[in-house]
């Protein structure tokens, strides 16, 4: 069975790592031996995330709450993937720098359509998505807890590295799919973790101002 969605702002996906401006080095010899493990988020604030094309197996979605470090809680829909490839990914968040005010951090990666971002046990706490989407064999609706019998477990984001102290998985929506296809996906998230990226191709920028994908 599939379903398809426009511009569908619940149902979303999910994406890779925005590191802070300290972290770019790290990045830049993470990413030239071919891989990333990332646990991510900046600062308790928003960053943006767009891709031309997700495509991803073993899927799941189930409401949430993030808290920052000063203990403002936010409420989430955390996406998940056992595997995806992702096509012309973007992701930018802004900054206020001492001495220099508005900074933004780009990162692009996949335009090749022969070597996309690669991800593996990939989760995202956004809210709010926009992208065209198609699910084949979901199931909407369901308890919370059932979807640890399905293809993606939320225990396993602990593997990931979980962030957001004080999430919860029961009393809240959920659905899990077998694959998911999204394309023109725009996001706005709160963290990321994942267990590997791939970012063929990365290309990072940090230049004053605001910058961002959308």
């Amino acid at each position: 069975m599939s379903q398809t969605y426009g511009k569908t702002r619940w149902t979303r996906f999910a994406v890779v790592m925005v590191p802070t401006i300290a972290a770019t080095a790290a990045i830049g010899v993470s990413v030239a031996q071919g891989a990333l493990a990332a646990s991510i988020n900046v600062s308790g604030q928003q960053f943006k995330v767009s891709a031309g094309h997700l495509e991803g197996t073993g899927f799941a979605q189930y409401g949430s709450v993030d808290v920052e470090k000063a203990g403002v809680p936010h409420a989430v829909a955390v996406s998940s993937f056992k595997n995806a490839t992702i096509n012309k990914l973007c992701q930018s968040v802004v900054l206020d720098a001492p001495l220099i005010g508005k900074v933004s951090l780009n990162i692009n990666a996949g335009d090749n359509p022969k070597k996309p971002v690669e991800a593996e046990n990939l989760y995202i706490d956004l809210d709010d998505l926009s992208a065209d989407a198609t699910f084949t064999n979901i199931n909407i609706g369901v308890a919370a807890g059932a979807i640890s019998k399905g293809n993606v477990n939320p225990a396993d984001r602990a593997a990931a590295g979980q962030l957001g102290a004080g999430a919860q998985f029961e009393n809240s929506f959920a659905q899990e799919a077998d694959k998911a296809s999204l394309d023109g996906v725009k996001q706005t998230a709160w963290a990321t973790s994942a267990g590997t990226f791939k970012l063929n191709g990365l290309h990072l920028t940090v230049k004053k101002g605001v910058s961002e994908c959308f």
